[in-house]
């Protein structure tokens, strides 16, 4: 990356500081574009999940890994529950869905609860021996007695494919039925999955996130203080393939001492996240002590106050750049962790020298997230979101504390403990996020001369503007 023009080195720049100016390009399309990452996450789309609560979980992970990226589970997670999901992600099957499912018993009422906890709209209703035996939509819930049984309101025709069908035809056969959702049985009947035309489409242009056992890749964040060595071997035979040591301040020697340890416990080759820093003293540290990617970023998050409680941190567009400097002579990742709001502002975190962005406040009002969807007064659907810096995370985080230390610990509040996300029209599920995302990112790289992320970086030119220039780029008939 370089800069149009020499700039002032005194002023540090965030994301709506900045822009890419094109450049002669010979990339035929769009789609010849590799997205894919050359750090030791190895993804296939530049996109990591982050750690939490209100955004991490079973259904986000599948989901974002069956499109390339990864998820980072949250650290405030019991080892058993982490367990469980990370056993359920690694049985999901990379290409078709996963279905919402009920037996004919359950009431109408349950399977409205559960119907948006994925963007399918559809219940896949199965007998004992996990047959397809109906679906049931909203639709069929209409002016129903909720405490009906589902047996009772569902569709019975049940029009299925055979899972050796490929994505394409599976299109085919929705589109000339006119379908909108279709259950993928095995040979046995019993159910695989499910796929719509959009998740066929998908399943084209984008190659999921697997380790060399073909299984989705999972991430956890360890805590740094005690127990770390014990919670790292459970990780570690529970087929974890990525490590996230997490806390607010990086640049500290308990991370640096933890960093040592879990290296020597994880071995040599394995990914190690380390984090969240802003400097390139503290890059070169982190490297030091065996990280091999290097979270970045300190204020940036939508649900994160530290900046305006303490006045600590770094613009992040400066902070990735100088970080990402260092981190490139040594062959280390960078995940620019903050301050995305918009599809451009992945592009700038990659143009800065990142290889790949973390996203978790623009993920937390999508299905796919933990909370449970919810409807204010007017009927739109919203999720509560809540800072891993907050009261309610802190609380969380340290239920074994007694009641004394735990009021001196409520006192340390850094992140927002309650807001209200929608789910925005077009933008429900995190795959319609990811699909924006990717579209502007492969543009910018035909923008830039570019057919993979790395030759992105080395042509990039970027340069400073004002905020009128910013503004101008916005377009008048949508509000971003």
């Amino acid at each position: 990356m370089i800069f149009l023009r020499p700039r002032d080195e005194r002023k540090e720049l965030t994301y709506n500081d900045v822009f890419l100016m094109p450049r002669y390009s010979d990339v035929v399309s769009r789609m010849d574009v590799d997205l894919s990452t050359h750090d030791a996450l190895q993804l296939n789309t530049p996109i990591v999940v982050s750690n939490m609560t209100a955004v991490a979980g079973k259904r986000m992970a599948e989901t974002v890994t069956r499109r390339g990226g990864m998820v980072v589970f949250t650290q405030d997670m019991s080892m058993e529950r982490i367990e469980d999901i990370v056993r359920q992600v690694k049985k999901c099957h990379h290409v078709f869905e996963t279905p919402v499912v009920l037996t004919q018993e359950e009431t109408v009422q349950t399977a409205l609860n559960l119907i948006h906890k994925r963007s399918h709209g559809a219940v896949i209703v199965v007998d004992e021996g996990n047959k397809p035996v109906g679906i049931f939509t909203e639709k069929d819930g209409y002016r129903r007695d909720r405490y009906n049984r589902i047996g009772e309101v569902m569709t019975r025709q049940v029009i299925s494919v055979p899972s050796t069908l490929s994505p394409r035809e599976i299109f085919a056969f929705l589109n000339d039925r006119r379908l909108n959702i279709v259950p993928v049985v095995h040979e046995d009947g019993t159910l695989a999955g499910v796929m719509t035309k959009k998740g066929c489409v998908r399943a084209t242009m984008y190659q999921p996130a697997m380790n060399t056992r073909g299984e989705l890749k999972t991430c956890v964040a360890v805590r740094i203080r005690e127990g770390l060595e014990e919670n790292l071997e459970r990780l570690l035979e529970m087929g974890v393939d990525a490590f996230c040591l997490d806390t607010a301040h990086g640049h500290q020697d308990r991370m640096l001492k933890a960093i040592r340890n879990a290296r020597a416990i994880i071995g040599p080759d394995r990914a190690l996240i380390a984090g969240n820093i802003v400097t390139s003293v503290a890059a070169e540290d982190l490297i030091a002590a065996g990280a091999n990617v290097l979270k970045v970023g300190i204020g940036p998050g939508g649900a994160c106050k530290t900046r305006m409680t303490t006045g600590v941190g770094r613009p992040q567009f400066s902070a990735v750049h100088r970080v990402a400097q260092t981190a490139r002579r040594f062959g280390v990742g960078v995940i620019a962790d903050g301050g995305v709001k918009h599809p451009r502002d992945v592009a700038l975190a990659l143009a800065a020298g990142a290889t790949s962005v973390m996203i978790g406040t623009w993920f937390a009002g999508t299905y796919e997230s933990p909370a449970d969807v919810q409807f204010d007064e007017q009927g739109k659907m919203y999720k509560e979101q809540f800072g891993m810096a907050s009261q309610r995370a802190v609380i969380n985080r340290n239920r074994e504390v007694d009641a004394f230390e735990m009021a001196r610990r409520e006192f340390f509040e850094e992140g927002v403990s309650q807001s209200k996300m929608y789910l925005k029209s077009g933008q429900e599920s995190v795959e319609d996020i990811i699909d924006q995302i990717t579209a502007g990112l492969r543009s910018a790289c035909t923008y830039m001369g570019a057919s993979n992320l790395e030759d992105f970086y080395q042509n990039a030119i970027v340069g400073v503007q004002t905020e009128s220039g910013y503004n101008e780029g916005k377009p008048v008939s949508q509000s971003w």
